[in-house]
């Protein structure tokens, strides 16, 4: 199940909603603290409800996912209550999520790495769990907390089992970081403004993915899933673009839509993009884009290693070789994830020093470029099909148009123009606008706000809804990772 499916907006949502606010009363019914009620209830209707999106699509899965989760609330006890093996403990726990991980994600490309060297092994063929590596990185970052002693260890396993089996975040994030909402499960509060604020970030996410993602996975199949031979170099160039949007919509879209939903709940999930395509260099890039997966790399991996202080080029690969891995077991996820990590370590050399003095649509120019080329790098996982699509863009093919790329520029022409304008911090201008044109006025600023919310909202909610009927194509690029 996705958000941006007819059945979870109109019956999974709502009946939540219902049984989450009857919970609610229940909670302060019982509460002999009236102003800090308890959350038994409410907690517990969030563990089910999350239970059972996630076995609707991964009916057997969800049963890996609670047994993992009891060996970290296991590991996490053990830590706490045995501090002379604390250490052990971590390493124990951490050894077992990452064997969890590779068995399902990696066994298979190990096995097939081994095959084509001549070593004879049988590739087993296990179904990838979906989400798998967003909840692992969470039960990583719930133990590394635990050791650390930055948050305490969870008494209730159903507690852990909460914070990992959210479904707001669960399937394809933002990697949400146990110490961000350790306080929140069992003490949190929500008002008119949290549900206020969530819903409109909901609406805005849905519109992300629905009204331009959508659009722009088929212009980007048009050019890139079939006919590689015969692929123009204009249609190469149009079909990478597109899918540069494309999962920027998708993955932004949905990490909206979580933190939304979570607003609504009392939980304050982290940002997970800040305009990315805005960058002028790689490095600002990537401090932009997934935010989340970026913190937990630097917290967990880079700084351990030595971070800037000792082999600094060495923890620069290490972390961008793990990022690659952790899109995909395929050579083109690390290939393009080396590929991002040399660019960045020859940066800190050349351009970040002389960064000043650079003009800055230069700089913007030679990031998107960089961008949008490790996107072609990104989306073939077949390296002949990668080779195949690098001639065409490069200007191998005998044809540099045709009539197909035309059609795509100019019968989608609004499309790409609103695209353009969305990758751009133009809510966050919208939503100060009417203070800076009414500066005596904040009570009219709010209420020219708030209705024109209440438009926006609707406008996208009707038109996603709309096209969501009879959709084929509606997927989450990054419930697959």
């Amino acid at each position: 199940m996705v958000f941006s499916d007819l059945f979870f907006l109109f019956v999974f949502l709502p009946a939540f909603i219902l049984l989450y606010n009857l919970a609610g009363w229940l909670d302060r019914k019982k509460s002999i603290d009236k102003l800090n009620p308890s959350h038994v209830w409410r907690n517990g209707t969030l563990v089910v409800f999350s239970l059972l999106f996630y076995a609707w699509g991964e009916p057997v899965y969800v049963l890996l996912m609670i047994v993992t989760v009891l060996l970290n609330y296991l590991t996490a006890l053990w830590m706490v209550r045995c501090m002379s093996v604390r250490k052990l403990a971590l390493i124990t726990g951490l050894t077992l999520n990452v064997l969890i991980l590779c068995s399902f994600k990696y066994l298979g490309f190990f096995g097939q790495i081994l095959n084509s060297i001549g070593i004879p092994v049988n590739v087993p063929q296990i179904g990838l769990p979906i989400g798998i590596s967003f909840y692992i990185f969470q039960s990583v970052s719930y133990l590394v907390d635990v050791y650390r002693l930055e948050a305490p260890a969870q008494k209730r396993y159903a507690d852990l089992l909460l914070y990992i089996s959210m479904f707001p975040q669960l399937i394809a994030g933002p990697i949400v970081r146990y110490d961000t909402i350790a306080r929140e499960i069992n003490n949190r509060r929500t008002d008119a403004s949290d549900i206020a604020d969530g819903s409109f970030r909901f609406l805005i996410g849905l519109g992300k993915k629905v009204i331009l993602a959508n659009q722009f996975s088929e212009i980007s199949d048009t050019f890139l899933k079939n006919g590689l031979d015969s692929l123009s170099a204009g249609g190469a160039w149009i079909g990478i673009i597109a899918f540069t949007f494309q999962i920027y919509f998708d993955f932004s879209g949905y990490s909206d839509m979580a933190i939304g939903i979570g607003r609504c709940l009392g939980f304050h999930f982290k940002e997970n993009f800040n305009h990315p395509y805005c960058c002028n260099s790689i490095t600002d890039f990537w401090r932009r884009w997934h935010m989340s997966l970026g913190s937990f790399f630097r917290d967990y991996v880079y700084i351990p290693l030595g971070g800037n202080r000792r082999r600094q080029w060495f923890n620069i690969l290490a972390v961008w070789f793990l990022t690659g891995m952790w899109h995909g077991a395929s050579w083109n996820f690390i290939i393009w994830g080396l590929y991002f990590g040399l660019i960045i370590m020859v940066e800190k050399f050349t351009i970040i020093p002389w960064q000043a003095k650079i003009p800055r649509p230069l700089l913007h120019i030679y990031a998107l470029v960089v961008v949008v080329l490790g996107w072609g790098i990104f989306y073939f996982d077949d390296m002949t099909a990668l080779g195949t699509f690098f001639k065409a863009l490069f200007g191998a093919s005998s044809h540099p148009t045709d009539f197909t790329v035309e059609g795509a520029l100019f019968d989608n022409f609004w499309l790409w123009i609103t695209a353009i304008l969305f990758c751009m911090p133009v809510r966050s201008y919208a939503s100060s606008l009417p203070f800076r044109m009414l500066p005596r006025f904040e009570g009219t600023a709010r209420n020219i706000i708030l209705l024109s919310r209440i438009g926006v909202g609707a406008i996208l909610l009707i038109v996603s809804v709309a096209l969501l009927i009879g959709a084929t194509n509606n997927a989450f690029l990054y419930t697959r990772f």
